[in-house]
């Protein structure tokens, strides 16, 4: 039976006992309930539910684990190839040794600039003064405008080749600290990276299922387990962007699924998606079972109604005896204009326009 002929709050089989259907389709509203509700559909997922993907790129060399066991965080679950993991780190190694190394080579280089800053600095210091003096000897005329302007351009290399010098100093240290921290940090993320080698798992959980062989080679992008929480698990279903505005937390939702034909199971809405998927133009929904089936797995397909408002004690008359959803047939060929109020996939509650004891007949 498809779900949604289904009547949620079960007076589906009242409904047709009361109708007193007869068999030229004449027949009289019915006082019972009607809910109003919403359709989503969706699977079964375990609390927690996640898929395990690698970090890195290589052959899976070992799978550590079988499917059904339990798995606690941080344990191992795959192994990959890091043979090239292990060279680019040894490579690593060397070359961060090597500028370490080189360091020390380029002490001999740092005490050659400080002898050459701190001699620029002496003839800076001597040409500065000499300039000072002969400022004043020009003042009083006793040397040529010539030889004054030899003796300020004198003192001007020698601070140009003093600044050279200082500057020449900083930028080699800068650069053999950068190359040294540069390598440090290649050797780090190489070693890291190696660690990535081995998939680990984020939470605890039962190991559902291995998606891969070993052998095979693995990317990032290629899924390789499935892990959730055992025998606990919740409903993940998609509405409708038409539908949404309408559901809240809270509210009840009627469930049926393949596994357990003919029944339903009650949930409560607990979580919803504030964003809506743009390809399916759905929102998603979590809810938990008020009392779940007796064996449930992951990824069972569940269909869902979600209640939005139910009356009680009102004039319900089938769904299929509404013509243009505001008249119904009295008399057989009279139409009758009716104000209608909630309705779900099978009765229709009438407001205004029929009273319990009259007649309607189904159109033809």
């Amino acid at each position: 039976m498809d779900f949604k002929s289904i009547l949620v709050c079960g007076s589906a089989f009242f409904m047709i006992i009361a109708c007193s259907k007869k068999d030229n389709g004449e027949i009289k509203p019915t006082l019972g309930d009607v809910t109003e509700s919403v359709y989503a559909s969706g699977v079964v997922k375990a609390e927690g539910q996640y898929i395990v993907y690698a970090t890195v790129n290589g052959n899976l060399k070992k799978i550590d684990v079988t499917v059904g066991q339990t798995i606690s965080v941080g344990q191992k679950l795959f192994e990959l190839d890091e043979d090239q993991a292990n060279l680019n780190t040894q490579n690593a190694a060397l070359v961060y040794k090597l500028s370490q190394e080189n360091n020390q080579f380029a002490k001999d280089r740092l005490a050659e600039i400080e002898m050459k800053i701190q001699t620029a600095k002496n003839k800076l210091l001597l040409d500065e003064s000499i300039l000072k003096r002969n400022k004043k000897v020009k003042e009083l005329e006793y040397i040529s405008d010539v030889e004054y302007e030899r003796l300020v351009l004198t003192y001007k290399t020698s601070k140009l080749e003093y600044e050279v010098a200082v500057k020449q100093l900083a930028q080699l240290k800068a650069q053999l600290k950068n190359d040294e921290s540069r390598n440090n940090n290649t050797l780090k993320i190489n070693q890291r990276n190696q660690n990535d080698f081995t998939v680990k798992s984020a939470f605890s959980g039962q190991l559902f299922d291995v998606l891969v062989r070993e052998g095979a080679y693995i990317t990032p992008q290629i899924p390789l387990a499935t892990i959730g929480k055992a025998n606990s698990f919740l409903l993940e279903l998609e509405v409708d962007e038409n539908d949404m505005v309408r559901v809240i937390l809270g509210q009840k939702v009627y469930v049926t699924m393949d596994s357990y034909k003919g029944a339903v199971f009650e949930a409560i809405i607990d979580k919803i998606y504030p964003i809506m998927a743009e390809q399916s133009r759905t929102f998603k929904i979590e809810a938990h079972f008020v009392k779940p089936p007796a064996k449930l797995y992951p990824n069972l397909t569940a269909e869902a109604n979600i209640v939005i408002k139910t009356k009680k004690n009102v004039i319900t008359i089938p769904k299929n005896y509404l013509i243009q959803n505001k008249y119904v047939l009295v008399n057989k060929n009279e139409k009758r204009k009716v104000k209608t109020g909630l309705s779900d996939y099978q009765k229709v509650e009438i407001l205004e326009g029929l009273k319990p004891d009259e007649s309607i007949f189904k159109p033809e």
